[in-house]
């Protein structure tokens, strides 16, 4: 009677070696995973940051209409007199090359008159009048023609602009130089700003850096004297707690130009313009 064979002692140097292979897998398979994951994050993060909606040109559509409007051209840059437009880089994902403002830098201060980058754009992405079947939010409808200051004894001293771009708002009242009863002496943003503007008294049609253009008031109310739109902002007398105080009041024939919040003395500026925001009585 043959003896019966015992199973053969596994190879132990061989399992080990699987297993290594098995954990060596596993591992190269996390790191690649994270890696992926990695870039994916890093390539969301612009796109995610491109749903900030930012200050368009004037005559700008709607953020969604305007998106996919806009061919990126740049026409709308190469002819705006004093450089306000400028071009989204690429950390703002679907954004990039698109038309925007940064009115803390360089407001629109219609230099222009005419408005020049709706003129230029090819595409209707920035136009006077929306076509009747894009809808129009009411807050953003301007109840009149705004009158621009640097035209007002001109025949025709209106914009032709229907709706605003935005609205002032003053977020940061503590700021306020008027509101602490504070004057204003020497250039409004420092030597050192580079933001240009028109200034009827020097020149209509030239704009000049605000540097060169000092100040010398008791009370500052900058945001009121440099405004380009009649009526659109005022500054008024107002009761706090006991004590008179002049404040900035926005009114409804603000478009949201940003000169307000260009020359705004403090920093981080007392008013600036909220993009998109409409007006409510």
């Amino acid at each position: 009677m043959t003896a019966e064979k015992k199973p053969a002692a596994p190879n132990t140097g061989v399992v080990n070696k699987r297993k290594l292979e098995e954990r060596r897998r596993f591992l190269r398979s996390m790191i690649l995973g994270a890696a992926v994951l990695g870039i994916s994050t890093l390539g969301y993060i612009p796109v995610a940051s491109a749903w900030r909606v930012r200050m368009r040109p004037p005559g700008a559509l709607e953020e969604s209409d305007f998106l996919s409007s806009c061919i990126k051209c740049g026409q709308c840059v190469q002819v705006c007199p004093v450089d306000a437009i400028k071009l989204d880089d690429i950390d703002h994902g679907f954004g990039v090359g698109v038309p925007y403002i940064d009115s803390r830098s360089q407001a629109c201060d219609f230099s222009c008159d005419a408005v020049q980058c709706i003129l230029a754009c090819p595409t209707g992405a920035l136009v006077y009048k929306k076509p009747a079947f894009m809808p129009t939010r009411s807050e953003m409808k301007l109840a009149n023609p705004p009158i621009l200051l640097a035209k007002e004894k001109d025949p025709e001293p209106t914009l032709n602009l229907k709706e605003r771009s935005g609205l002032a708002v003053l977020v940061r009242p503590e700021k306020c130089l008027a509101r602490q009863g504070k004057g204003i002496k020497g250039a409004a943003r420092g030597q050192a700003f580079e933001g240009e503007m028109r200034f009827m008294e020097v020149d209509r049609w030239k704009p000049i850096p605000l540097r060169d253009h000092p100040y010398d008031l008791e009370l500052c109310d900058l945001c009121v004297r440099t405004c380009p739109i009649k009526g659109a902002i005022s500054l008024e007398s107002v009761v706090e707690n006991g004590v008179t105080i002049k404040t900035p009041v926005v009114h409804e024939p603000c478009v949201g130009c940003g000169v307000c919040e260009m020359v705004c003395p403090p920093e981080p500026a007392a008013i600036v313009v909220v993009a998109r925001k409409g007006w409510s009585a």
